[in-house]
């Protein structure tokens, strides 16, 4: 009888050791789980120099806030190469994977984001211009739902001061942009109207896709004096042909981003790129760490740097006035 209870005393000792055991890798296993690396899809139209500085931004904000690809966080960088199936199918697979928050660069990326996340994961605007008239949120102030970011307004109206100032014989500006780019179209329409508040004669030109650049920009060269090229993915990415092309009609392009300017435009004051990025990155960041999107402010950068490129001045024959190289020198960028 007593060998009976104390083999029992041992059984039951032995199985209350295996439950701890048990209980205390569950709790493991669940505190794992809650300490999972976030995932964050980071979705881009296409490649070219002003969307690329962004991206590079954004994954330097988070980093600024403790959020290291590889360690504390997951990046998952998306190109869709200009390509809307891929924009739908790359959207999907963040889905799929639960990402926390995804991140679009450029408007088309954005769209194809918070279509694919309906309003539940959390979608970060980089950079878009007018996201309001594009249908991604109700208002700057409000955004509601599951949207926010930045949004880089190109401040147009010293665009057009700095055109004038630089080619003051200027009779007619061609202005040109993506039919199928809200932002370019926006932007574009937008300095047309200031063009006709100022009394200044334009004309409108428009490509479908950047294959189109090239016929459109030799007909714009033969009617116009000066050419304004807005932030616009596909003018952007088509830049050197448009430059190409005016270069022959001693025609100058001032464009909307530095980026623009580095590959053949005249001057701009341009919002930094990389710098629109990195806000991108630092609010995703709050966001992760639980701040609500739906009544976060969307953030806007106006102010421009002074940016000039001084070879295409010299193929032009334009000689930049004192003031503007004192501006490049000591608070912008210049290109030799």
């Amino acid at each position: 009888m007593i060998a009976f209870i104390s083999a029992l005393i041992v059984f039951l000792g032995v199985a209350f050791v295996m439950t701890g055991k048990s209980t205390t890798s569950t709790a493991s296993s669940k505190t794992t789980s809650s300490n999972k690396v976030p995932t964050v899809g980071i979705l881009q139209l296409q490649t070219h120099p002003a969307l690329d500085a962004i991206h590079r931004g954004v994954v330097a904000g988070l980093k600024e806030y403790g959020y290291v690809d590889g360690k504390t966080v997951k990046i998952d960088y998306q190109n869709a190469q200009g390509d809307q199936s891929n924009l739908k199918t790359m959207s999907q697979k963040f889905m799929n994977e639960n990402a926390a928050l995804t991140v679009g660069i450029a408007t088309p990326a954005a769209q194809a984001l918070a279509s694919a996340a309906n309003k539940q994961t959390p979608v970060m605007l980089a950079g878009i211009t007018d996201p309001s008239g594009s249908g991604l949120i109700k208002s700057d102030q409000h955004p509601g739902a599951n949207i926010t970011g930045t949004s880089g307004e190109s401040p147009l109206k010293s665009h057009l001061d700095l055109l004038r100032k630089l080619v003051p014989n200027a009779k007619t500006i061609g202005i040109i942009y993506t039919t199928s780019d809200h932002g370019g179209e926006y932007n574009a329409k937008k300095f047309a109207r200031i063009c006709k508040q100022e009394g200044v004669k334009y004309k409108l030109y428009t490509i479908s896709n950047t294959n189109d650049m090239q016929q459109v920009a030799e007909t714009m060269a033969a009617n116009v004096d000066a050419v304004y090229a807005p932030q616009d993915n596909g003018v952007a990415s088509a830049m050197k042909t448009l430059v190409s092309v005016t270069n022959k009609a001693k025609i100058p392009v001032i464009p909307a981003v530095d980026t623009m300017v580095k590959a053949g435009g005249l001057a701009t004051l341009s919002v930094d790129q990389y710098q629109l990025g990195k806000l991108t990155g630092e609010m995703a960041a709050k966001v992760l760490k639980g701040k609500s999107t739906s009544n976060y402010p969307i953030k806007v950068i106006t102010k421009g740097k002074m940016t000039i490129n001084l070879s295409e001045a010299k193929k032009l024959g334009i000689k930049f006035p004192a003031s503007v190289l004192k501006e490049a020198k000591t608070k912008g960028v210049i290109y030799k």
